[in-house]
């Protein structure tokens, strides 16, 4: 393959995972690294670099849209921020010297049972019951999100503070594998806080640009991105997540769970196994 062809894969690929990581807000880190290091053959290091990069872009290209379009909730997502962007330089910190083994098996069960515990979920989501939160109503995280009909539908956040520190949890898997940790920042909102999924996915578009530049500064001065990687990489998924952004609003809330519980599937199975081989 001749370097034009490349970079006309690798960018054909980012866009797609753009426009599928904004969708989902998982920040397309899922599907930009296998084809980095599989099909196009690029060190793991520059990979994740390039991945962490996609997803500074995902988060550029999707949240100005759903700002405009009220599905942020900007409360949730600085106070969630606390603990991302920590546990974001612990583990770009922690990259190279930690044994990965055994943290993508655990990684990867985690992944299990957060796809089991969303399918179970089902689409109900107006029918689930959020209990009362002394810290949510103090902080004031309760929100609003379009309902379809021009107006808008008030929903209620619950548990912040365990959330809280699943969010660390969630900021140092970016640092250390280079994703935009919305496999795990997604379900925290949507099972833990009972936010809706929309809002659940808009959120984590947000926060996953500000949980990506705190530990791209790490990886850069390591010496791990690689421009001509990172270039091809974040065009094609800023143009992917621009698209993405559009097309929330018109997918049910059904399909975008069944889609995600989908992706948490395969990308528990490839952790397990990464973790086994390893």
């Amino acid at each position: 393959m001749t370097p034009v062809e490349a970079t006309a894969v690798t960018f054909a690929a980012s866009l797609v995972a753009g426009a599928f990581g904004a969708m989902l807000g998982l920040g397309g880190g899922l599907i930009v690294v296998p084809v980095l290091t599989l099909a196009m053959g690029v060190d793991i290091r520059h990979a994740i670099g390039a991945s962490i990069v996609s997803v500074i872009a995902t988060s550029s290209g999707a949240a100005a849209a759903y700002l405009r379009d009220r599905w942020t909730n900007l409360r949730v997502a600085m106070f969630l921020e606390v603990g991302t962007t920590a546990g974001a330089v612990s583990g770009a910190l922690l990259a190279g010297v930690v044994p990965p083994g055994w943290l993508f098996s655990a990684f990867g069960l985690i992944l299990a049972a957060s796809a089991a515990a969303m399918l179970r979920r089902g689409d109900g989501e107006d029918a689930r019951t959020v209990p009362p939160d002394r810290v949510a109503d103090r902080l004031g995280l309760h929100g609003t999100h379009p309902d379809g009909a021009g107006g808008e539908t008030a929903y209620r956040v619950a548990r912040p503070l365990p959330a809280l520190g699943l969010m660390y949890g969630a900021g140092v898997l970016s640092g250390l594998f280079g994703i935009g940790s919305g496999i795990v920042k997604v379900p925290a909102m949507d099972l833990l806080m009972g936010m809706p999924l929309k809002a659940s996915t808009a959120t984590s578009n947000f926060m996953i640009g500000v949980t990506a530049a705190t530990g791209a500064s790490v990886y850069f001065f390591r010496g791990d991105i690689d421009p001509f990687v990172a270039a091809p990489v974040a065009a094609g998924v800023l143009g992917g997540a621009a698209v993405g952004s559009r097309l929330l609003a018109r997918v049910p809330t059904g399909a975008l769970r069944v889609a995600f519980v989908a992706v948490l599937a395969i990308a528990a199975a490839r952790m397990v196994w990464q973790g086994v081989a390893g």
